[in-house]
């Protein structure tokens, strides 16, 4: 991800992290594209990379992990604990989902909608998106019980935190409908019913 004036600067070795990480999901995208996820191998996008094995399972740990990994989740955590506590919890996501996803380059909107073309269409890859899915919703959760003040085993905290996935869940079918959609907007527009409680 490129860097913007709003952005957390990171230090030097996070940033060489954050580097070999998005080169070696590059490269693997475009092998993606060029011959298939199934044709692709680990052993094709090290190669690619430039990188040995072992820093390839390094940060991912399964060819998989190169499609889902998108970092999100830590920019969004860290943009709803940034939220003023007089503001209710579902607008406080709300607002953490316009912060991060308006951050995002022309070029990195396009790689989120190259990655969610690929996970549709690949059944391993959508499989593998629902523990993607439960871990997200627990970070939630945690994050949710730290800014609330209640148990993290709180059917409310889980319900709302699953709601929540419900609504990432929705936007990725629309995207599938609809690939000139833009994700941050789908986004706004379904947290935006829940935060008005679906009132049908």
């Amino acid at each position: 991800m490129t860097e913007s004036a709003d952005r957390p600067v990171l230090g030097l070795r996070e940033r060489k992290k954050a580097h070999t990480r998005a080169e070696i999901q590059g490269h693997a995208l475009r092998l993606f594209h060029e011959q298939g996820y199934d044709a692709t191998t680990v052993a094709q996008i090290i190669e690619e990379a430039g990188v040995s094995e072992s820093t390839f399972f390094r940060y991912f740990p399964a060819k998989a992990d190169v499609v889902l990994f998108d970092g999100m989740d830590a920019l969004i955590v860290e943009a709803f604990r940034s939220q003023p506590h007089e503001i209710g919890e579902i607008h406080a996501l709300r607002v953490a989902l316009q912060t991060v996803f308006g951050r995002l380059s022309a070029q990195e909107a396009a790689d989120q909608r190259e990655r969610m073309d690929l996970i549709f269409s690949v059944r391993e890859l959508r499989a593998t998106l629902l523990d993607q899915f439960v871990s997200t919703m627990e970070l939630l959760r945690q994050v949710l019980a730290e800014r609330t003040g209640r148990q993290p085993g709180d059917v409310a905290l889980r319900t709302l935190a699953g709601a929540v996935m419900g609504v990432t869940m929705a936007v990725m079918v629309a995207l599938d409908d609809d690939p000139a959609a833009n994700v941050g907007v789908l986004l706004d527009e379904a947290m935006g019913c829940l935060e008005a409680g679906l009132d049908l």
